[in-house]
């Protein structure tokens, strides 16, 4: 009984030196991109020794892809569900509530949330190798908005759609980045979503014919 007890609490030793070092890749990854990434720092933060990363992860490169991957699925996790959540009759405010939700919790709670939402703006811009792991979430994500999209902007095609989808995402990563993001994150939840709201809600209306 004890050797098993020892067995489970090193187990969930390891499990606490697995997390903190991919908590501190993402913090890091999140300030200054993958480039600016060192072991030192990593453990350091973690309060890990350097053999922790070879031995958890195998190296610090892939280290750093986990944080990546774990950012990233976290991420389209909470789209999805968001966007499933919406009756096809949603409006276009309802739409973009949803779509930039993540987004303003994250700004909202900072911390770790915001670290997220960092790095996926990050790799957004510079794509790392194994993007296509995720393909298909992306692809979830993106027929998921389509579908609440379509029937508020009946005179524009899919295509278009998804561009207006992408350039709105795009918006949203780099307001994780820029000085305006900052700002933004000093408000309250509520006044975050009301500047930003209507104009995520503009990015999906356009110049369509419904908007004339």
């Amino acid at each position: 009984m004890m050797r098993v007890e020892k067995a489970d609490l090193r187990r969930e030793a390891g499990q606490r030196t697995r997390d903190g070092l991919q908590t501190a890749a993402l913090e890091v990854i999140a300030q200054r991109g993958q480039e600016g990434v060192t072991l030192r720092e990593i453990t350091d933060r973690a309060g890990a020794n350097v053999a922790a990363v070879s031995y958890h992860f195998g190296s610090l490169k892939k280290l750093c892809d986990a944080a990546i991957e774990h950012a990233l699925e976290r991420y389209l996790d909470d789209k999805i569900l968001e966007l499933d959540s919406l009756a096809s009759t949603a409006t276009l405010h309802e739409v973009a509530l949803a779509f930039a939700r993540p987004m303003m919790r994250a700004l909202a709670a900072g911390g770790q949330d915001l670290a997220v939402m960092r790095t996926v703006a990050r790799v957004g811009i510079d794509p790392p190798q194994g993007w296509d792991r995720l393909d298909g979430k992306f692809d979830r994500s993106r027929r998921g908005v389509v579908r609440v999209l379509a029937p508020n902007l009946p005179g524009v095609d899919e295509d278009e759609l998804i561009f207006r989808t992408r350039c709105a995402a795009g918006l949203l990563n780099w307001l994780a980045l820029a000085p305006i993001g900052t700002e933004l994150a000093a408000m309250s939840a509520e006044e975050i979503e009301r500047q930003l709201v209507p104009v995520v809600a503009g990015a999906f209306r356009g110049d369509s014919p419904t908007s004339r």
